[in-house]
């Protein structure tokens, strides 16, 4: 990512927080040095805690971009991120295979295939960002 960054000539800042606590202080970071817009890493701590993000982040009106569907759901504005009902569609089928004898050492590796773009425009509309229809259009839900 910060090699991207500098691509595109972005300035980021990686924070870390392994706890409720540390994602506080993360969000208190920013009253000294504001952030125009926050990525949340795929995490299954970040994803238990995606309601604490949506209310830190809408608090201090910071733009939210996650990797589910569920942090959207809690009120972040946007995700991309793998599908996961069809990430699981493909384990079951492996599980199959395993199950009538195939070994799963000789069973290709599987990425998945299929993400979902979605955008909360309850969150855009109170971050005051208007989001175009040419951008809604491409979503895979839009969440009203």
């Amino acid at each position: 990512m910060p090699e991207a960054a500098r691509a595109i000539g972005v300035q980021i800042r990686v924070l870390k927080a392994s706890t409720s606590r540390e994602i506080e202080v993360a969000f208190a970071s920013f009253m000294t040095e504001p952030a125009d817009a926050l990525f949340v890493a795929a995490d299954g701590f970040f994803n238990s805690r995606r309601v604490q993000f949506a209310t830190l982040a809408a608090r201090q009106a910071i733009p939210t971009a996650h990797a589910n569907r569920q942090a959207v759901e809690a009120g972040g504005l946007m995700s991309y991120g793998t599908d996961i009902a069809d990430m699981f569609r493909q384990v079951g089928a492996q599980t199959g295979q395993i199950l009538k004898g195939a070994k799963a050492a000789e069973l290709p590796v599987l990425q998945s295939t299929k993400f979902d773009f979605v955008i909360n425009l309850q969150t855009a509309r109170a971050l005051g960002i208007e989001v175009p229809n040419s951008v809604q259009s491409l979503a895979d839900e839009v969440i009203e």
